[in-house]
């Protein structure tokens, strides 16, 4: 098979930053996905309805002339988050969902959650009103070995919070385990998870091929090949459940490459390409359109597109690292080659 045709995927996980970064970056995403859930993690993180007005604001204007991308806003979880909030997020038109970071989990959670039982309250509201949790599902003990911090989430809040909530919609983001991909396979009530591009294509072996890899790292770090295998299994098997969220995260260079790095992969610029060279490596091309444009709207409630994209087998480079503002950065599978590539 030579050439595919699929609805126009969307992003059910995705970073934008602000200011240059985001000027620099949306239009990767735009380039192919009609929509994107876009993380409230900036610094300070968007906690309300007016944060992430002028926040989508931004990205509008941050987009190519004639784009017609829409970003789906999500509000940030904090301990202060009132039932008031959500009701005001429910009766908008443009916030589609909450996010769950445990504090100092990733890169700008330091306003996260750090008891759960403290937002209960608020996940009443969001249950009540149907608007989704999403959920970094990772635990930040110090003394839980970090490549077991998602499974510890499952066993020690997912397990609770499901039966307790049991009409509130939650999606496991970026799951990275066998456990995760069980879990969301058998809980009961509306759950899902995204699963990564990066988390497909590798195993942790890959953090260390001959050297420190500091552009695979990410939180949840990449784990061992029996979770990769599981995750590719999910993603190719046609189980509604799960749909794409790339998790693209963009951060400079040095930023990156320093002696502190940041956790974060930038995948937008060719993310749907690199997803298409994994489910055709799986025997699973077919699978495809499912995946990454209908099981996502499907979960939201929202709308299939309409149009499509075209992607023909076709090698091309991704170049090395890619112009923001006065930074750099680094993409995922930079200076290599790629299999397929959206025909314009």
């Amino acid at each position: 098979m030579n050439r595919i045709e699929i609805r126009r995927p969307d992003d059910w996980h995705l970073h934008l930053r602000d200011g240059d970064m985001l000027a620099a970056v949306v239009p990767a995403t735009a380039r192919v996905f009609g929509r994107a859930i876009v993380m409230p993690n900036l610094k300070p993180p968007v906690r309300s309805l007016e944060d992430a007005r002028a926040y989508r604001d931004r990205i509008l204007a941050a987009l190519p002339e004639g784009s017609s991308f829409e970003p789906l806003m999500t509000l940030y979880l904090t301990e202060t988050t009132t039932p008031e909030d959500i009701r005001e997020a429910a009766e908008s038109d443009f916030v589609h969902a909450v996010k769950y970071y445990p504090a100092g989990a990733t890169t700008n959670s330091d306003s996260g959650v750090r008891d759960l039982e403290r937002v209960y309250p608020v996940l009443e509201a969001m249950e009540r009103h149907g608007v989704p949790l999403l959920m970094h599902g990772e635990v930040t003990d110090g003394d839980i070995d970090v490549f077991d911090r998602e499974a510890v989430f499952i066993e020690r809040h997912l397990e609770k919070l499901r039966p307790r909530f049991p009409e509130l919609k939650m999606v496991l983001e970026h799951a990275t385990t066998a456990d995760a991909i069980d879990y969301v396979k058998s809980a009961p009530g509306p759950i899902a998870a995204t699963i990564t591009v990066h988390h497909l294509m590798y195993n942790r072996n890959a953090l260390f091929e001959g050297g420190l890899r500091p552009h695979h790292y990410c939180l949840p770090l990449i784990k061992r090949e029996r979770h990769r295998q599981a995750l590719v299994a999910a993603a190719t098997g046609g189980n509604e459940r799960f749909f794409l969220g790339t998790d693209s995260a963009p951060h400079p260079r040095h930023a990156k490459e320093s002696d502190c790095g940041c956790a974060g992969i930038y995948s937008a610029p060719a993310a749907i390409e690199l997803y298409a060279e994994i489910f055709e490596a799986a025997g699973a091309l077919d699978k495809l359109e499912s995946f990454a444009s209908l099981h996502g709207p499907d979960f939201y409630g929202l709308p299939h597109h309409e149009d499509r994209i075209a992607l023909e087998k076709r090698e091309w480079t991704l170049d090395a690292e890619l112009a923001a503002g006065g930074e750099t950065i680094v993409p995922l599978r930079a200076g290599a080659s790629i299999g397929w590539q959206v025909k314009d």
